[in-house]
């Protein structure tokens, strides 16, 4: 079928004209593309990683790197999703002074974080397929979408982040619990 604006529309679920590219924290969720649970299982309350699970939150890790006004706060990688939490420091002006133009945010955007971490992940992923026959997955590894909160203070921060150390233990009512676990 082809693309037709009028019945194939997405809604945005970011915040009309804020800019995610300033300082701030993230709250992030992925989800597995068709909820397989790629990445691990739930034991006793706890997520288990398997190889896959690993490389995930390895790339998670490496955002400080490629991005350098990221810093990686909580995160928890689970059976077929991801939640995690980003903040954005914001740029050092002095580093890239060209850059900037009054009034202008020159941090990285939430969107290409994000972007960048799939593309990673996926890439990694389809070479392990190939080269340790991980499981493979229909379609992307990732929705395309994903789901984002705009951090509001530290209590809400606080809050996000027992819900990530938490979620394990809440695997079995979670809306994307998925029976079928692989390894």
């Amino acid at each position: 079928m082809t693309y037709n604006p009028a019945i194939h529309h997405r809604r945005s679920i970011r915040l009309k004209n804020y800019d995610y590219s300033q300082a701030g924290a993230y709250f992030v969720t992925i989800c597995q593309q068709s909820r397989d649970c790629l990445f691990g299982h739930i034991a006793d309350d706890h997520m288990v990683l398997n190889p896959a699970g690993n490389r995930v939150m390895r790339w998670y890790l490496e955002l400080e790197n490629k991005f350098p006004d990221i810093q990686c706060d909580a995160c928890i990688c689970m059976p077929n999703h991801l939640h995690f939490i980003v903040v954005n420091v914001g740029t050092d002006l002095r580093v890239r002074p060209e850059h900037a133009t009054e009034g202008e945010h020159i941090g990285s955007p939430l969107h290409r974080v994000v972007q960048w971490f799939k593309t990673m992940t996926t890439n990694e992923y389809i070479r392990e397929v190939k080269q340790s026959q991980w499981p493979r997955f229909e379609g992307k590894l990732w929705q395309r979408d994903y789901w984002e909160h705009v951090v509001r203070n530290e209590a809400d921060l606080e809050r996000l982040r027992e819900y990530i150390a938490n979620n394990p233990k809440s695997w079995g009512l979670d809306k994307l619990y998925k029976e079928v676990q692989y390894g």
